[in-house]
């Protein structure tokens, strides 16, 4: 009964913060510490935990994403596709770039050195002063754009802001979300763009971790409550995502910027 409880939460845990931008990792790093949970797979458990958040991702934008792979079959096939779709899928696709060379290369860092609650706290802190700069840079703008302004370089720099996301308590819808308010996109639109920029990051990270996992004796003992997590992750997520963007319509990210810097002095008070 244990592990299902344990799980569920964190299954939670990593639904409601995967999308709003405090930081999924960190608060799932601060949560096993609490529950007692930290083990040598957790990094893993984590990653297979985000599977649900992506399915959620891929459910609540299915036609956003059936209309990107009908522009990519139209590549392939050779036939003519409009500049606007030709332009986001490209733009996606250059933007997954900087996280998966970066995750690569620091996925041994990842499972030890990051996994720290002090750098949790003090990302928490950095996150939240790139929220309040984002927010005044984007007020500088007198007219914020949609998704179809975002071009080639513009998904790159975007990308370089998701590839933060890999220190713990950064937030990758936060990170995304702010790198498209510096380059003059609504909160709205960073958001979208950001949610599908994760959807091949979170889904290749996720299923390499559960092969990894799969092939262990410990999948044996936690592979069901892993798996009830993934779905309480998926509905958290659903949840989450539409609060989300009906939330940035009219709000700025001051009130994320202000947890978060809470959470992290009670942590670094704790400690």
């Amino acid at each position: 009964m244990y592990d299902w409880m344990i799980f569920s939460i964190l299954g939670l845990i990593e639904g409601i913060t995967e999308f709003l931008p405090i930081s999924s990792s960190g608060h799932l790093i601060i949560a096993r510490e609490l529950l007692g949970a930290t083990g040598v797979n957790s990094l893993a458990v984590d990653s297979v935990l985000q599977l649900g958040t992506i399915l959620a991702v891929v459910v609540y934008f299915s036609k956003d994403l059936l209309a990107l792979a009908h522009t990519a079959l139209k590549k392939v096939m050779g036939k003519p596709v409009s500049a606007e779709e030709g332009r986001l899928l490209l733009a996606l696709i250059v933007g997954t770039v900087p996280a998966i060379f970066l995750g690569l290369f620091l996925e041994s860092t990842m499972d030890t050195v990051f996994r720290n609650t002090h750098l949790v706290a003090y990302a928490l802190i950095a996150g939240s002063a790139v929220f309040l700069l984002a927010e005044y840079v984007s007020k500088r703008y007198r007219v914020q754009a949609g998704m179809e302004a975002v071009g080639f370089w513009k998904a790159i720099l975007i990308g370089l802001f998701q590839a933060l996301a890999l220190i713990p308590g950064m937030s990758r819808s936060g990170m995304t979300i702010s790198g498209g308010l510096f380059l003059g996109l609504s909160r709205e639109a960073s958001a979208r763009f950001g949610f599908l920029l994760s959807v091949p990051i979170i889904l290749g990270a996720g299923s390499k971790k559960f092969l990894e996992l799969a092939g262990t004796s410990a999948f044996d003992t936690i592979g069901a409550p892993l798996i009830l997590g993934s779905l309480v992750a998926f509905l958290s997520g659903l949840t989450a995502i539409h609060i989300l963007l009906k939330f940035l319509r009219t709000h700025p990210l001051y009130v994320f910027a202000v947890y978060r810097v809470l959470v992290a002095v009670t942590i670094l008070m704790l400690l």
